[in-house]
């Protein structure tokens, strides 16, 4: 469904993404992950056609989005960070301009937007003005317009962003019934529990491809258990837990990560040979975030 082979983008001497290829197949939710600033908008707009590669192809339903940009469009909805909707139009006043854009009118229009309308859940608001509506709301009437075309693919950038988490969780609800209604769903995000939902993820930091994988074959790069200490001195417990327990601590934000198998044994041996020293110890499984921080020594989020 889409083909990216050796994606380059500059703005003057910058480079916003550099030799990023990946490849989604139809009818999953590909995510690509990565801290703002990564490059994933940039990719993003280049998928939808508002910006041009500076080297490499693109290609979406077949189509190059340079040499043929109108028939990408054709084959995309497009849901984008910001809302793009009317406030003082009702629900179904702006699926009707969306619906004129594509050259759809009378009853054809119609049955479109019921379907679309009736598939989010927001048939009964098509008479309520935008800016009445939830953010979540809102939300659904952006995807339901996106969808008004039938579009192959739909791309939707940072699509959680003024969410509160109920209304994040809904949305991908109704993302992951699109998915098992057959569509094919690329989102970009910052949110790790949002990735987590995807069928495949694509890593990307400062522009780069990072990985690329299920999440679980991500997370299973890491291994083991994840153990996080907070000390006074970070460096110096770092060196102590190296000699003494062979580990590799890493330094992220002021704390210490240690990745070891069977990591509860290591916590009771650690307190126990630094007492005193460890103000606090957490362990968990490993997630995208300690993949992300294994792979590039920076967070996704915050």
């Amino acid at each position: 469904m889409v083909q990216v082979e050796n994606l380059t983008r500059r703005f003057g001497a910058r480079e916003a993404v550099s030799g990023l290829s990946f490849e989604v197949a139809r009818g999953q939710i590909f995510g690509v992950l990565g801290p703002n600033g990564s490059g994933k908008s940039t990719l993003f707009r280049i998928l939808a056609t508002m910006l041009a590669p500076s080297e490499g192809a693109v290609r979406v339903a077949g189509f190059d989005v340079t040499a043929q940009p109108d028939q990408v469009r054709a084959s995309i909805g497009v849901v984008f960070q910001s809302f793009s909707l009317d406030r003082k139009m009702t629900v179904a006043e702006n699926l009707t301009a969306q619906g004129h854009l594509y050259g759809l009118s009378g009853a054809g229009l119609r049955d479109r937007m019921q379907a679309s309308m009736t598939r989010l859940g927001i048939l009964e608001r098509r008479r309520d003005l935008v800016g009445t509506l939830s953010g979540g709301l809102q939300r659904r009437v952006e995807i339901a317009k996106a969808l008004l075309h039938r579009p192959e693919a739909l791309l939707m950038d940072e699509p959680s962003t003024g969410l509160d988490p109920g209304a994040r969780r809904e949305l991908w609800q109704y993302i992951e019934e699109l998915r098992a209604g057959g569509a094919t769903v690329l989102a970009t995000t910052h949110i790790l529990d949002e990735a987590d939902r995807c069928d495949r993820l694509l890593l990307m930091h400062e522009g780069r491809r990072v990985a690329e994988g299920t999440p679980a074959e991500l997370k299973a790069r890491v291994g083991g258990d994840v153990v996080v200490l907070e000390t006074s001195d970070a460096g110096e417990l770092g060196r102590q837990l190296a000699a003494r327990f062979g580990v590799a601590p890493i330094l992220a934000g002021g704390t210490l990560r240690v990745e070891i198998a069977n990591g509860h044994r290591f916590v009771a041996e650690a307190i126990e040979a630094f007492p005193g020293t460890i103000q606090s110890i957490a362990m968990h499984k490993p997630t995208l975030e300690d993949v992300f921080l294994d792979l590039t020594g920076a967070r996704i989020e915050g």
